[in-house]
């Protein structure tokens, strides 16, 4: 009987199916916010028995989906969707831990509608389409390996504009601090917070960085000069363009010596240690191999200080993290090959190269060679048990270096002097790249080196060090913008119905009391920023995210009938007023996404009721009472 129950809360459709299937999905988007199923961006769907063939028993369905995740067989389920549901939720954190929890089951009529938290609408699509395949496999006793396509998400999520580690990482923190985040997609910009509270980035650098600062850390010559007029300890070097002016260098210089290329990230390019003329010639090729073909040869010939390679990471002019850098190695077994040994090294979890994992896989390259070279091995010598050769002589985390966390240990010495030369510069956040024997040992009495600057550090190696702790580097930069007793957020109000003209007189109202403030308001008639009417994008999100998008905006307005809220969501998160005028059972839902202070106005007919903090006044309107007076009346409360 139990069964049955399961069975009959599911609709019969055969929509997308194929003969085989059991169940059927159909009638898919995304909703990019809040919708009536859930109060975040979702991927939302039909879910159907198909009537071709009868499913197993449920518990068949979760036995197999709980020998990958154990935890799901610990719960409960009332239907087949309610198990699908949770398994793509489960799923789609694609085990790289995305905050992506939420799901939803509803029974509408002859539906039976699934929605599951979604970041990236196509990353959460293939998830569920996946789900399906295994639930379809499930049901025909046959072989799924949801690992594989888990493997394949990975890579898509990467590619995404939300996959880089360090974007997803400080979107995981917004989320936290509840900052309203969203991507500008002509622009290629992360967006935090809305209109003149907003801010506006690339990983991490921001629209507030001073582009001057950036560009000059990229001049590594002239930004190296400056750095030595500051009394800062930097190594001796030249900037060449031709072999033979690079060879004259390294003898006025002395071995040995760095080579690396004027421009450049993530060490391409870059030789460390340079013994000799011959070493200088493979490392000047290597220097100008990574120099764009449209760029002026430029390279950089200075002294090789020894010691470890070091991250400091300021942020706001202030330091927050230290992180050693060791290039990649393997540990010999005395009967696997260098190149086995690699291959052996990369299928460890940590260096599973996700977003969050600890370690990127070890590049085999011609650098790695010749520096194989240099010590007697090659890619196929036998190490003995037991002895450790490193692979390269640049600390790439990119090409699978080791990263140690160095926050605890850095040298107050050192600390002052990563601040002071931050304090020079107009940047949220600088990486000082420098070489020393030892971090806990004062600059001034020990081999100490800096680099170079970088006006867009990674963070993800703090965050994930492949030892030591982790450091919470980016709750410090967003709190750059928006510290602890700031909102990210402007008054929001809005409404279920709403004409132009209703728009007018509440822009004219407010501006009654604040006539410095731009208002920005949006309903299906058209657009406003004050009474200056605007083109009306037919997507009416955009129109929305183009009005939060505007730096000097002060208020939103906003319309959002049920149609627009059930198939597209709500743009925004939080309402500090929400009107509706004889709403329908989903332009109800738009009262859910509202903070404990938020005033809720709703009509029915006559009858008017109004809530906030817990308190609920009614009334009728009289006569010919226009509804417009009951919030204009209200909206004193978003003013002061």
């Amino acid at each position: 009987m139990e069964e049955q129950v399961v069975l009959d809360q599911l609709p019969v459709s055969r929509v997308n199916a194929r003969k085989t299937d059991a169940f059927d999905i159909y009638n898919s988007r995304f909703c990019e916010g809040s919708n009536p199923y859930l109060n975040t961006a979702a991927y939302v769907f039909d879910f159907a028995l198909t009537g071709n063939s009868d499913p197993l028993p449920i518990e068949a369905y979760i036995d197999a989906v709980s020998d990958r995740y154990p935890h799901l067989k610990e719960h409960s389920y009332d239907s087949y969707a309610h198990l699908f549901a949770q398994v793509a939720a489960e799923v789609n954190r694609l085990d790289i831990g995305l905050h992506l929890h939420q799901w939803s089951v509803t029974h509408r009529g002859d539906r039976c509608r699934i929605a599951v938290e979604a970041l990236h609408g196509r990353s959460t699509r293939s998830v569920v389409f996946a789900v399906w395949d295994w639930f379809e496999a499930i049901t025909q006793d046959q072989q799924f390996y949801i690992e594989d396509q888990i493997e394949i998400f990975q890579r898509v999520f990467r590619q995404s504009v939300y996959g880089g580690p360090t974007v997803y990482a400080l979107l995981r923190t917004a989320h936290e601090k509840s900052i309203p985040t969203f991507y500008l997609w002509d622009e290629g910009l992360m967006q935090y917070g809305y209109g003149k509270k907003l801010v506006r980035g690339v990983a991490t650098t921001f629209d507030t960085d001073s582009h001057l600062d950036s560009d000059f850390t990229t001049r590594k010559d002239d930004c190296k000069a400056f750095l030595s007029t500051l009394g800062f300890p930097v190594p001796q070097g030249e900037i060449v363009a031709t072999r033979s002016e690079a060879l004259a260098a390294a003898d006025r210089i002395g071995y040995p010596i760095a080579i690396k290329p004027v421009s450049g990230h993530k060490g391409e390019g870059v030789t460390a240690d340079v013994g000799d003329d011959d070493e200088l010639d493979a490392a000047f090729d290597r220097a100008l191999a990574s120099i764009p073909a449209d760029e002026a040869v430029r390279i950089i010939v200075e002294q090789s200080i020894t010691g470890s390679d070091f991250r400091i990471l300021c942020v706001n002019g202030r330091f927050v993290a230290a992180m050693e850098r060791q290039p990649a190695s393997v540990t010999g077994d005395g009967r696997s090959t260098v190149s086995e040994l690699i291959r052996a090294a990369n299928r460890a979890a940590a260096r599973s190269d996700t977003p969050t994992s600890p370690l990127g896989q070890i590049k085999t390259d011609e650098a790695m060679e010749l520096y194989l070279a240099a010590q007697g091995f090659t890619l196929d010598s036998v190490l003995e048990a037991g002895r450790t050769v490193y692979l390269r002589k640049v600390a790439n985390l990119s090409a699978g270096g080791v990263s140690i966390d160095a926050t605890p240990s850095i040298h107050p010495d050192n600390i002052i002097l990563a601040q002071d030369i931050a304090q020079h510069f107009r940047l949220t956040c600088l990486g000082i790249d420098v070489i020393a024997r030892d971090l806990s040992r004062s600059w001034k009495d020990s081999s100490f080196g800096i680099l170079e600057i970088n006006s867009a550090p990674g963070i993800s190696m703090h965050l994930n060090p492949s030892v030591g702790d982790r450091v919470d580097v980016t709750s410090p930069i967003l709190e750059t913008f928006f510290p602890a007793e700031t909102s990210p957020r402007i008054p929001i109000m809005t409404f279920n119905r709403v004409s132009m003209r209703n728009l007018q007189e509440l822009i004219d109202h407010v501006l009654l009391q604040h006539p410095n403030w731009v208002i920005g308001a949006v309903c299906r008639e058209g657009m406003l920023i004050n009474r200056s009417e605007k083109v009306l994008s037919p997507n009416y999100n955009a129109n929305v995210r183009n009005l939060l998008r505007n730096p000097k905006l002060d208020m939103l307005i906003a319309e959002y009938r049920g149609d627009s809220f059930e198939q597209d969501g709500m743009f925004y998160s939080g309402s500090d007023i929400v009107v509706l005028d004889n709403p329908t059972e989903t332009e109800m839902l738009l009262t859910r996404d509202v903070f404990p202070h938020s005033t809720v106005v709703v009509r029915e007919g006559d009858d008017i009721s109004i809530r906030r903090e817990g308190l609920i006044e009614q009334y009728r309107l009289g006569g010919s009472e226009p509804f417009s007076r009951v919030y204009l009346k209200e909206i004193g409360t978003i003013l002061a």
